[in-house]
């Protein structure tokens, strides 16, 4: 599996990332309400706020967890929450177990923090085989099956557009990132953690990332 470090695109709520962290800017939030404003209207439109904005760009497609339950993307996973997301294919044989320990060694340092507020999403690159039981029996070889780490797949295209929305999709499931992203969706601060970011360093930005707001 190759690295194909990204820039996290957010075209309508985030800019590009440095490679420590971000602030989401008021003037890139009001990219969606210009886009709408432009349009014609039989009467005024209220503004929306910040929560609409992020809602309308990370979208609330509808997705399944390795549960088989429908979720909404950014209401039912990421709203209010500080998260952590990475990108995996249940077929992958040596990457995605790698990083997924890795992950396991950061929510065994995160103690009570682990899961509220701070909570795992996972997403795969490859939906057209990676079903719900696909997902739960990866979580369990894995021993990531935890309440506070949630494995996402779905319909092609509203899993696409999700990667998109993250600046992550490749049309080659193999080929997708081995970054992460992770962030305070209160708050609007967004940073990319690389692999080799060692365990401690990921726990230090997540209780960075929680402690604010």
């Amino acid at each position: 599996m190759t690295s194909n470090h990204r820039t996290l695109s957010f075209a309508l709520a985030l800019v590009a990332l440095s490679a420590a962290a971000l602030i989401l800017p008021a003037a890139a939030l009001q990219h969606a309400a210009a886009s709408e404003t432009a349009q014609p209207a039989a009467s005024p439109q209220p503004a929306l706020g910040d929560e609409e904005k992020a809602r309308q760009y990370f979208t609330d497609l509808p997705l399944r967890t390795q549960e088989g339950k429908s979720v909404r993307f950014y209401s039912d996973v990421l709203k209010d929450r500080v998260v952590l997301i990475n990108f995996v294919y249940t077929n992958c044989p040596d990457t995605c177990p790698l990083v997924t320990q890795q992950l396991n060694q950061v929510r065994d340092r995160l103690g009570e923090m682990f899961d509220n507020p701070i909570r795992f999403v996972s997403i795969s690159t490859d939906p057209l085989r990676d079903t719900p039981q696909a997902l739960a029996e990866f979580a369990r070889q894995q021993k990531a099956d935890d309440p506070g780490w949630v494995f996402l797949t779905g319909e092609k295209e509203n899993i696409d557009f999700v990667l998109k929305r993250l600046g992550q999709f490749s049309p080659d499931p193999e080929a997708h990132s081995t970054l992460m992203i992770a962030g305070n969706v209160r708050t609007r601060h967004w940073i990319k953690i690389m692999p080799m970011t060692p365990v401690r360093g990921i726990v230090l930005k997540l209780q960075s990332l929680a402690s604010e707001g």
